[in-house]
């Protein structure tokens, strides 16, 4: 299943939005790999076991489920998150990509590539809308977070 959507981050035309900088954009993308269960409910404990020039492996666990996970960064640009299939975790990737304009509005696109089928073998497909809801709701909450750790200063 392919599932992208754009969340808004900043609104122009909106004077009650406070507008967020580029960099606290992208701060905050990185706070979301580096200290996961900020932003991930029912994440228990996410822990990295390795880290280079430009990714991080990580052990996300929740409960007795451990799902390793491999993200890349492209500063100021892209992180792409990419798991391998399990028997707990369907796998796949998710990459959030930060877009501006002219007008200084500013976006996330978040484009989810997993293993999990567009429909069943019946041709239902109420299962891959309920997962592309649950995924929209995080990708939400996922700004709304940015904007609250912004707004206390943590993301510079």
């Amino acid at each position: 299943m392919r599932f992208e959507h754009l969340v808004e981050v900043n609104d122009p035309l909106n004077p009650l939005m406070e507008a967020l900088t580029l960099n606290q954009i992208w701060q905050g993308l990185v706070l979301r790999v580096l200290e996961p269960t900020e932003f991930v409910e029912g994440l228990d404990e996410g822990i990295i076991t390795a880290q280079g020039d430009g990714w991080v492996e990580r052990e996300l666990r929740f409960g007795k489920a451990c799902i390793q996970d491999r993200v890349t960064l492209e500063p100021h640009r892209r992180v792409t998150y990419t798991t391998a299939a399990t028997g707990e975790h369907a796998g796949g990737s998710l990459t959030m990509t930060i877009e501006t304009n002219e007008a200084n509005a500013a976006f996330i696109r978040f484009i989810y590539d997993t293993t999990l089928p567009s429909a069943d073998e019946t041709g239902d497909t109420r299962y891959a809308e309920i997962v592309k809801s649950a995924y929209r709701e995080a990708d939400i909450d996922t700004v709304r977070r940015i904007r609250e750790f912004a707004a206390t200063g943590r993301l510079g």
